[in-house]
């Protein structure tokens, strides 16, 4: 069917909640930001809302990071930049795998002509600090440890304390993927010792698709301007692009102006909120929903020891076929929620309760309308 003959216009879209993985629900006021007039790229105006947008963000990321900006590019434009900015060919990367997200860090590195030392655990549990510590030792030289905080594909989340005391005393640099964490649960860049992590605004934070928060320590920073050959990649060097954000302001390309909008306001209801609070919502409506849906008969996919509050993974009450059930909850309901992915395709749910979803309304109606199918 072509596009014309859906006639698809943004008046007849059919309402949605978002409760899935991401994106989550936006805010009133974080939509109505995006249609303010569009400002050049170098406009004054512009360059001090994106220092504001950057100041804020280190707030956030708890950092002093000067280096500390949105990346033009969802999540995985984040992953990249915090990869290929600091890897040569021939270096060893030794990558923490708990589900899709590890995994696709892995990939990356591996593109990018490093070494991968793949720590692997099965989905639903986190990677034991102990064996990624083993792996270091076998590897000192190590370019970067890197890790997903929150694991998107799972709902499963590991500390970051221990890696980061341990890596403190070692020239390895401690990557970090908060896609899901940020915003929605404490990172503390610079109390823990992280020296590259990334995130994306869609999420907890609470503003559209589109960017990807970055921040990178003095050290990192360092690596990506004294490495051998340049970065692969130009778009993502931040040696370059710290030349726009900075006080020089050079060209390196046009930013997604209206964007930026939508996340500085995201970020101005995120102080207002207060951090504390949000991260205390969050963690609040999350063991709700998980109360409430294995009262229910949905069965725990996560390992109980790991569970992240803002994204719940379950298997269906009686472990039914989940994609017929998950279609109807869209369909009549207008409620997205997520599959699984890999090897957890069609055996699980994944419920996001993030940034302007996370509320108690979003899961009285989510529970409405799983109540009326498992009825039906």
């Amino acid at each position: 069917m072509s596009v014309s003959s859906l006639e698809i216009t943004v008046g007849s879209l059919i309402p949605r909640l978002l409760l899935g993985p991401g994106p989550s629900p936006v805010s009133p006021r974080v939509l109505q930001a995006t249609a303010r007039p569009t400002l050049g790229h170098l406009d004054p105006q512009f360059l001090a809302l994106l220092d504001d947008v950057n100041e804020r963000l280190r707030g956030v990321f708890g950092t002093r990071n000067q280096l500390t900006f949105p990346i033009s590019g969802t999540g995985s434009a984040g992953m990249e930049a915090a990869l290929v900015n600091v890897l040569e060919p021939g270096d060893t990367a030794i990558i923490g795998v708990q589900g899709f997200f590890g995994e696709r860090m892995t990939k990356m590195a591996t593109r990018m002509g490093a070494k991968v030392v793949a720590v692997e655990v099965e989905w639903g549990k986190a990677v034991e600090v102990d064996r990624l510590i083993e792996a270091h030792k076998k590897h000192p030289a190590a370019r970067l440890l890197g890790v997903v905080h929150a694991e998107t594909s799972t709902g499963a989340c590991r500390s970051l304390e221990d890696l980061g005391a341990y890596l403190r005393d070692h020239d390895t640099l401690f990557v970090v993927d908060a896609v899901t964490s940020l915003g929605g649960m404490p990172v503390e860049v610079d109390q823990i010792g992280i020296d590259i992590c990334y995130s994306g605004t869609q999420k907890c934070i609470g503003a559209l698709p589109g960017l990807a928060p970055i921040t990178f320590s003095p050290r990192a920073s360092k690596r990506a301007h004294t490495r051998k050959i340049p970065s692969t990649s130009w778009y993502l060097d931040v040696s370059l692009i710290e030349n726009y954000i900075g006080a020089e302001r050079r060209y390196h390309h046009t930013a997604p102006i209206n964007l930026f909008y939508a996340l500085h306001e995201a970020l101005r209801e995120l102080d207002e909120e207060g951090l504390q609070a949000r991260y205390e919502r969050h963690a609040r409506v999350g063991t709700r929903v998980k109360e409430e849906l294995y009262s229910r008969g949905f069965i725990p996919f996560t390992d109980p020891s790991c569970r992240l509050a803002q994204l719940t993974a379950v298997e269906l009450p009686g472990r039914r076929d989940e994609a017929p059930l998950r279609a109807q909850l869209l369909e009549l309901h207008g409620i997205e929620v997520g599959g699984g992915l890999g090897p957890v395709k069609g055996k699980i749910w994944r419920v996001g309760l993030m940034g302007h979803g996370a509320h108690d309304e979003s899961i009285d109606r989510l529970l409405a309308g799983v109540d009326q199918l498992l009825g039906s």
